[in-house]
C-alpha cells in the first residue's frame, strides 16, 4: 500500500502511543519512522517519519475492536495535547473522532470533545461550529435528545453563545464586523406564535438587546429557506439552534471536508467532522480529506493568532 505524501502547513506531533502507531503502519505496508517529542525544534521534518509525544496504552489495542480499558488512555492523550496548547508547547490541537459509548461503558463521564476540553480549560461557554462548502454553522445547542432542546434554548445561554461566536469570529477568523444569520427553533420560526412561541420569547429579545450592542444579527430566520446559496451570501455564520437543524446542510455540502472547532476555548482546537467507522479501522480505506482540512484550519488559526500577538 501507497500512501500520497502531502506537504502540510504545520509541524505535526501525535499524541499516541509510539507502539501503536509503529504496529499499524506495519499492519498497512507503511514506512514509518517515529520520532520522540520533544526534539530540536531547528530540525527538519524529514519524509515518512512521524513525531510522537508518546502516551501508554493501558492495554493492546485491536483495530476496529472497543475496549473500556483503553478509555482513560484516549483521556490522557487529549489532556496532555489540551495542556500543551495551554502551556505554549503547541500551537493548535487536532482531534479525530472518538467513541463516546466506550467511554461510558468504562464508567467515565464523558459527553463529547467540547465539554470535556471546555472543563479542562476552565472555559465557561464554548459553542460548536462547523466550517465547510462555503458555511460556518455554529449551535445553540449540542449532543442534546430532540425532545429537550427547547428547554435547554434560555435567553440568558443564547446570549452567551452569539457573545462567543461574535467574538472569535472576530479574534480568530479576522471578520471585523460578522454578519449573523439566527435561526428560529419551530418550523416557520414559529410563524407568530401559531408554531411555538420559542422565537418570540426567548430569541427575539436577546437578538434585539444584542443588535443594540453592535451586533449584526439577522433572525429569526426559518431554516428551511435560509440555507440556500442566494441567502447564505449575505452571512459570515449562521447559528442554528439544535444539532440536526444545521449540520445535515453543512455535511451534505461538504462531507468529507468540513472542520469541526470549539469556540470560546483558550486555546484552538478543530477536528474532523465524522464518527469513528470502526468497520474501516486498520484497513487503510478512510478517507482523510477532513483530517487534513482540519489541520490546515488549525494552522492558519495559530499562524494568525501569533501574528496578532508580536503586532499588539
Amino acid at each position: 500500500m501507497r500512501l500520497a505524501r502531502r506537504r502540510l502547513p504545520a509541524r505535526i506531533v501525535v499524541v499516541a502511543d509510539r507502539e501503536l502507531l509503529k504496529g499499524r503502519a506495519r499492519q498497512l505496508g507503511v514506512a514509518l519512522k517515529v520520532e520522540e517529542f520533544p526534539a530540536d525544534k531547528t530540525t527538519a521534518h524529514s519524509p515518512g517519519s512521524l513525531m510522537v509525544r508518546h502516551v501508554p496504552l493501558a492495554a493492546p489495542a485491536v483495530a476496529g475492536r472497543l475496549n473500556p480499558a483503553n478509555s482513560g488512555y484516549v483521556l490522557r492523550t487529549l489532556e496532555v495535547a489540551a495542556d500543551g496548547c495551554r502551556d505554549g508547547v503547541f500551537d493548535a490541537m487536532v482531534t479525530g473522532p472518538v467513541q463516546k459509548s466506550v467511554i461510558g461503558d468504562a464508567g467515565i463521564a464523558f459527553t463529547g470533545h467540547t465539554e470535556f476540553l471546555a472543563e479542562r480549560m476552565g472555559a465557561p461557554h464554548v459553542v460548536m461550529m462547523l466550517v465547510g462548502g462555503g458555511m460556518r454553522v455554529a449551535l445553540a445547542t449540542t449532543h442534546v435528545a430532540l425532545k429537550e432542546v427547547a428547554r435547554y434554548i434560555t435567553g440568558e445561554g443564547l446570549e452567551r453563545t452569539l457573545t462567543v461566536v461574535q467574538h472569535d469570529l472576530i479574534e480568530r477568523f479576522a471578520i471585523a464586523r460578522p454578519r449573523i444569520a439566527v435561526t428560529g427553533l419551530n418550523p416557520h420560526s414559529g410563524e407568530a406564535g401559531y408554531l411555538g412561541r420559542e422565537e418570540i420569547e426567548v430569541i427575539m429579545p436577546v437578538l434585539r438587546k444584542l443588535r443594540r450592542q453592535g451586533f449584526e444579527l439577522a433572525g429569526p430566520l426559518p431554516a428551511d429557506t435560509l440555507f440556500s446559496p442566494q441567502r447564505l451570501k449575505g452571512y459570515d455564520c449562521v447559528l442554528a439552534m439544535y444539532h440536526d437543524q444545521g449540520l445535515p446542510v453543512l455535511k451534505y455540502a461538504s462531507f468529507g471536508a468540513g472542520v469541526n472547532v470549539t469556540l470560546g476555548l483558550p486555546i484552538i482546537r478543530t477536528s474532523v467532522d465524522h464518527g469513528t467507522a470502526l468497520e474501516l479501522a486498520g484497513t487503510g480505506k478512510a478517507e482523510i480529506g477532513s483530517l487534513i482540512e482540519a489541520v490546515k484550519l488549525a494552522a492558519e488559526l495559530a499562524t494568525r493568532s501569533r501574528r496578532k500577538r508580536r503586532s499588539a
